[in-house]
């Protein structure tokens, strides 16, 4: 009897859980440069396209209102998450630029920018990077597959490899609640 595609994508997503609990020291070390930042009254910027857009608006709204536990808020804020800007500037500039634009308008020395990419190859987020290092933003990439033109230019990166765009979505999204978490015992804020 053929394996179900119910067990065969719960196989992947443990394979792909086993690459990530790997990783603690790289999150350990991305939370902690969050702290700091947010101790130090900066902020925190995300970005992504697609899933990894949506992703960055959940990571936003969980800083900003709460995990599980109550707490005041942590100024984040999802960028490319306002449609008449979003339009505006691919429309009068180009889709490559929405992120860089809004790095460049938002950040201030200290803040932190979290670019999302599965794949890696995402020419919007890779440009938020670039603008993020030109106004000395710390940066960490959550990226997926091997990292694609995006691996190198973060401070930080953690990269889920795999093939599957969705198992790596369901763990950049596992990761992205771990930082806040993390973060916020960090803080100290219970």
């Amino acid at each position: 009897m053929p394996e179900s595609s119910f067990k065969r994508m719960w196989q992947e997503h443990f394979e792909s859980g086993q690459r990530v609990l790997q990783m603690e020291d790289i999150l350990n070390e991305a939370a902690t440069s969050i702290a700091d930042a947010l101790r130090n009254g900066k902020k925190v910027l995300i970005c992504g396209n697609g899933g990894s857009a949506s992703d960055a608006q959940h990571a936003a709204e969980e800083f900003v209102v709460k995990m599980e536990r109550e707490r005041g808020p942590l100024p984040a804020i999802a960028l490319g998450a306002h449609a008449p800007f979003l339009t505006a500037a691919s429309n009068d500039y180009s889709f490559d630029t929405i992120f860089e634009r809004s790095v460049r308008a938002l950040g201030q020395p200290g803040d932190i920018l979290i670019g999302i990419s599965t794949s890696g190859r995402s020419e919007n987020v890779r440009r938020a990077f670039v603008a993020a290092s030109d106004k000395d933003l710390t940066t960490i990439a959550l990226l997926g597959r091997d990292g694609g033109f995006t691996k190198g230019l973060a401070d930080v990166e953690i990269t889920v490899p795999g093939t599957s765009t969705a198992r790596i979505q369901e763990w950049h999204i596992f990761i992205l609640h771990s930082l806040i978490e993390m973060v916020e015992d960090e803080l100290g804020l219970f």
